[in-house]
């Protein structure tokens, strides 16, 4: 274990952001404490709570992390769809793919997990997690929009069921293939919004 008087560095605060990473997401943020951290880190207790103040701190630095990763994947999905606006919009699945696998041990949303540990209305975790998922929503109607769709609120309402769905069952592995399955279903959806009646024959399968 380093000494108590071992300085804080950028490459501390790195460590110890990407201890917490893998163990409050793995095996959850309640069940993970603070020594788990440190250990795992392998920095001083002093070091830790010059970087984070406590263990309050170091959450919401870890879902601003996760946060902040999410929005870098999602904008390149979107920017590599190219001028069509509903591949644009189709690209939020393809973000979510390219999460998903990413992941070595996938256990679902780290934020809707997060909310679902911290009980507490008051927890400024809470926050986080509700503007990350506000802004979510708010980045796939401006996309929906785009479209044309006559009714760009209910896309994506529907999308999101099926955003949320698809990340839930990928996590319990009760359906196979499933983020190709909600990526197929997003598609349908994004056609059926916005077809028009000259090419209503058109459908695309659900391949």
């Amino acid at each position: 274990m380093p000494s108590e008087t071992e300085p804080p560095t950028s490459s501390a605060r790195r460590r110890i952001l990407d201890a917490a990473d893998r163990l409050f997401y793995v095996d959850g943020i309640n069940a993970t404490g603070i020594d788990a951290v440190i250990d795992t880190a392998k920095v001083a207790r002093m070091t830790f709570y010059k970087h984070f103040g406590g263990k309050e701190g170091l959450i919401l630095a870890y879902l601003d992390g996760r946060d902040v990763r999410w929005r870098g994947i999602l904008e390149r999905a979107i920017e590599a769809a190219g001028d069509d606006p509903s591949a644009r919009l189709l690209a939020v699945f393809g973000a979510l793919r390219t999460w998903a696998v990413s992941e070595s041990r996938f256990r679902g949303c780290s934020f809707a997990n997060a909310m679902a540990e911290l009980a507490d209305p008051g927890h400024p975790a809470r926050e986080v997690v509700t503007s990350s998922k506000k802004a979510l929503r708010e980045r796939m109607l401006g996309l929906a929009q785009a479209t044309g769709t006559a009714d760009p609120g209910l896309l994506v309402d529907r999308l999101l069921f099926v955003y949320e769905g698809a990340i839930a069952n990928h996590a319990l592995g009760n359906v196979s293939d499933v983020m190709d399955k909600a990526h197929a279903t997003a598609r349908l959806l994004i056609h059926d919004a916005t077809r028009t009646p000259a090419n209503t024959a058109n459908r695309p399968a659900a391949s």
